[in-house]
C-alpha cells in the first residue's frame, strides 16, 4: 500500500499499447452492435475500472454500486472491477480501463512529465490516507519534527518524492533524516530496522495496531500535504466525446458510496465474502470505518455532495504538487465540470 504502488508507472511505456488499443477499439467499433450503441440510448456498454488497490474494504463504494445495480442502472451491461497494485493512469489512458482510482499527486506527476491526457473528475477520499507510521513505545514520530534523526522506511518510486516534499514543507534538511528503502510490507518497522514507516492510515496502521502495537500516525494531510485520494481518473476524450457516461459513472458511484456510508460493517462484508481474498473481517470493518469518518466525509462533501472537490481544496492540492516538484495549472488536472451538471440536474444525489 505505498503510493508509487498506487499510482504511475512511466506514461512512456504505454504509447505503444495505446496506439494498440486504439486499433483494437476501431476494429471492435466495426464489428460489434452493442460497442456502436449511442449514449441517447444510456446503453455504454461493458464497464472496466482500475482500483488502486487490492479489493479490501477500500473499494466498499464500488461493491455496493456492482451489487446493488447501479452500475447497470446507469447503462452498464457488465462491470470488470480490476484490482491494483498496478500502472492505473498507464491503463486509462491506454483504454484498457474506462475509470481509475488514484490521487492527485500520483495523476499529477504523470500529467505534468509525460503529457498523458488525464484528468480527475471527482474524489472519494477528501484527505489522502498516507501516514509516517511508528510504534508509540519506540520511534512515537507524533510531530515532524520528531522525523529528525530517525529511519524512515520509504518505498522506491513516487513514494520517494512525497517523503521528500513532507520534508520540505516542515523544513527539514534531508540530510537530517535516514530515508531506508522497504516494500509494502511493515515489519522491518515491527523488528525495529526503521523507526517510522511510510503507510496508509487506514491499512497498515490497522495491520500494525492489531498485532498488538499501539501506533503512532503523522498524517500527511495534516502536516502540510493535503491531497485528494481514490479520485476518480478519465481520459481527456472521455470527458469530450462520452461525457454523458462519466455523469453515468459518477452517478453509480455516488449511490454506491452512499450504501456504504449508512451500512459500514455491511461494506466490509461484501469485502470478506464476495469480492476480496483471505481476507480478515475485524480489520475490514476497522479500515471502512476508519475511511468513511476520517477521509470520505467532510463538512464540504456535507454541503456538497459527495465525490465533490471544492475550490480552497483544489487550491490545496496545486500547493502540495508544487511541494512535490509538480508543475502544473488547476485545469491541467481536475476537471469537475461533469460533476457539477449531474448535482444540478440530479440535487438529490447531494444528500
Amino acid at each position: 500500500m505505498a503510493f508509487s504502488s498506487r499510482g504511475s508507472q512511466t506514461w512512456r511505456g504505454v504509447r505503444i499499447a495505446a496506439v494498440a488499443a486504439a486499433a483494437g477499439l476501431v476494429l471492435a467499433a466495426c464489428g460489434s452492435d452493442d460497442e456502436a450503441a449511442t449514449e441517447d440510448s444510456d446503453d455504454f456498454g461493458s464497464l472496466t475500472v482500475q482500483l488502486s488497490w487490492i479489493k479490501n474494504a477500500e473499494f466498499a463504494g464500488e461493491y455496493f454500486a456492482d451489487s446493488k445495480g447501479y452500475y447497470e442502472d446507469a447503462g452498464f451491461s457488465s462491470v470488470t472491477l480490476n484490482p491494483g497494485p498496478g500502472p492505473t493512469e498507464n491503463l486509462v489512458a491506454s483504454g484498457e480501463a474506462d475509470f481509475g482510482l488514484s490521487n492527485a499527486v500520483s495523476t499529477g506527476q504523470v500529467v505534468a512529465e509525460e503529457d498523458a491526457p488525464l484528468k480527475i473528475v471527482g474524489t472519494t477520499f477528501q484527505k489522502n490516507p498516507f501516514t509516517i507510521l511508528s510504534l508509540k513505545d519506540k520511534g512515537n514520530i507524533a510531530t515532524p519534527a520528531d522525523l529528525i534523526g530517525k529511519k524512515i522506511g520509504v518505498q522506491a518510486g513516487g513514494n520517494e518524492a512525497l517523503f521528500d516534499a513532507l520534508l520540505k514543507v516542515n523544513d527539514i534538511d534531508p540530510k537530517d533524516v535516514t530515508k531506508v528503502p522497504v516494500e509494502y510490507d511493515p515489519s522491518p518497522l515491527i523488528d525495529g530496522e526503521v523507526d517510522g514507516f511510510l503507510a496508509y492510515v487506514t491499512n497498515e496502521s490497522i495491520i500494525v495496531e492489531s498485532q498488538g502495537f499501539p501506533v503512532t500516525n503523522l498524517l500527511f494531510a495534516d502536516n502540510g500535504l493535503p491531497f485528494v485520494a481514490e479520485s476518480v481518473i478519465t481520459t481527456d476524450e472521455m470527458i469530450e466525446k462520452e461525457p454523458e457516461k462519466v455523469k453515468a459513472f459518477l452517478k453509480a458511484e455516488i449511490l454506491g458510496w452512499k450504501d456504504a456510508l449508512a451500512d459500514t460493517e455491511g461494506g466490509a462484508k461484501l469485502a470478506v465474502d464476495t469480492y476480496g481474498e483471505d481476507l480478515d473481517l475485524d480489520k475490514e470493518i476497522a479500515q471502512a470505518e476508519a475511511q468513511n469518518t476520517l477521509l470520505i466525509v467532510s463538512d464540504e462533501t456535507k454541503e456538497n455532495g459527495l465525490f465533490t472537490i471544492s475550490d480552497d481544496l483544489v487550491a490545496e492540492n496545486m500547493a502540495t504538487l508544487a511541494a512535490a516538484g509538480i508543475d502544473l495549472e488547476a485545469d491541467d488536472l481536475f476537471d469537475l465540470s461533469l460533476l457539477d451538471e449531474l448535482l444540478e440536474d440530479e440535487p438529490d444525489l447531494k444528500d
